[in-house]
């Protein structure tokens, strides 16, 4: 139904927003209230449920490729976030374990009390797993999207980082010395070399297993099936990998990761502002998702700078969103307006920009500046994170220690440039009925 027909806001406290995507229309009522509003209007409505993938298809059919392409990177890295949270926030805590400067004057609290320093080593075995095995995650999800077996995406993904390999961050080192260790089978010579740290061959390898899966479960006899068409989905997925469509995609991945960095790198603070400035824009269609791979393998190569521009931009939304309840005369958009610029704040930005912000419009166009002003710095002082985490005011645990204060100020620029020039815009003529 079209949006533009669907009238409720002036009838409903429950219901904070509203807007259009992925050929889906949503309301936005709130993660504490819409599994119960969703009950009661089942059950009213006289409507049967529709399961996960028949809402998925539905949606699918209405979107253009590359929306397609944008759901296919959410669905595959969203449900592994919370393991990369987990390892960020571990790697949060032992970089102020260890960092020195950051309690006294060239010493860490690991020099300062010596008898931390195994939990503190223990802490950093904890936190490197998930990135250590970042193709596993990534394989059991990837394949599980594809429609194949996400148990053997997982397998593929342990061939990917096993330990008979020559590990991914030693391989430009063997480069040079020339050591990198080969597989001669015939007339071919294979390098045998890990994939720590990469985004691209995972997918790939995942796209190829689902495939072949799928294709050998129709070709190979029922009674023969689950003896065969692992052990062949496997044999021929890695080999594929090894000889071809991982160098491919390894390079490719190398090509998208220095370019993003070449921007960032090369633009300095006015790169910075750019993408600050268009970040909101981005977020409203979904291509935000688009950047979580090239995220994920910065991080895993020693930091990104993609944690601080989302932060920057979340921040300045809710500032923004706070100022308007300032001005506003409405008493409902008030209380939405002081929940959800909370929220933004602390990094869930959704309530306030389609709540508040966007309905209103000039505190939207004042945080799009705000992210813009406070990205420019982030990125003047090269804030790094170490993981993806709540990207708001609390997001300072997932910086690499030496930019902890510079993220700080960062968002307090947004913070305040959001909030000020929302106070502006609402006194100039054209927005003071908003």
């Amino acid at each position: 139904r079209c949006s533009s027909n669907v009238k409720y806001q002036r009838y409903s406290t429950l219901v904070k927003g509203q807007f259009a995507t992925g050929g889906q229309f949503q309301i936005i009522i709130g993660s504490g209230t819409v599994d119960e509003v969703y009950k009661y209007f089942i059950q009213y409505a006289e409507l049967q449920e529709s399961s996960k993938k028949e809402v998925k298809q539905a949606a699918d059919q209405k979107m253009n490729p590359l929306q397609r392409l944008v759901k296919m990177l959410a669905d595959v890295f969203v449900p592994i976030i919370p393991a990369l949270v987990a390892s960020g926030l571990l790697m949060g805590l032992n970089n102020v374990l260890t960092a020195q400067g950051l309690f006294a004057a060239g010493k860490s609290l690991v020099d300062m009390y010596p008898q931390i320093a195994d939990a503190a080593a223990m802490i950093n075995t904890f936190a490197s797993a998930a990135y250590a095995f970042l193709p596993i995650l990534v394989g059991f999800s990837a394949t599980k999207m594809f429609g194949g077996n996400p148990y053997l995406g997982a397998v593929m993904g342990m061939i990917m980082v096993s330990g008979d390999l020559l590990n991914a961050y030693a391989y430009g080192s063997a480069i040079t010395e020339n050591t990198v260790p080969v597989w001669e089978i015939g007339a071919l010579t294979i390098e045998k070399v890990g994939y720590q740290g990469t985004v691209l061959p995972v997918l790939a390898a995942a796209a190829i297993l689902a495939f072949l899966e799928k294709k050998l479960h129709k070709t190979i006899p029922e009674y023969l099936d689950n003896l065969l068409t692992p052990a062949l989905s496997i044999l021929i997925t890695a080999f594929l990998t090894f000889t071809v469509v991982g160098g491919v995609m390894r390079t490719a991945g190398d090509w998208i990761t220095n370019g993003v960095l070449w921007l960032h790198d090369s633009l300095g603070a006015v790169g910075g502002f750019i993408f600050g400035f268009i970040y909101a824009p981005m977020t409203m269609t979904g291509m935000h998702h688009s950047l979580l791979p090239v995220d994920i393998q910065m991080i895993a190569a020693g930091g990104s700078f993609l944690f601080a521009i989302a932060a920057c931009n979340n921040v300045a939304q809710g500032g923004a969103t706070l100022a308007a309840v300032l001005y506003t005369k409405d008493k409902k958009m008030k209380s939405i307006a002081v929940s959800s610029g909370i929220s933004a704040l602390l990094g869930i930005t959704e309530p306030a920009m389609f709540g508040v912000n966007l309905k209103m419009k000039y505190p939207f166009y004042a945080a799009m500046v705000g992210s813009a002003v406070g990205c420019a710095y982030v990125t003047l002082t090269n804030v790094l994170n170490i993981s993806p985490g709540a990207a708001g005011i609390i997001g300072f645990v997932c910086i690499k220690s030496g930019g902890m204060l510079n993220y700080m100020i960062g968002i307090a620029i947004s913070l305040i440039v959001g909030f000020v020039l929302t106070m502006g815009l609402s006194k100039m003529k054209r927005f003071s009925k908003a």
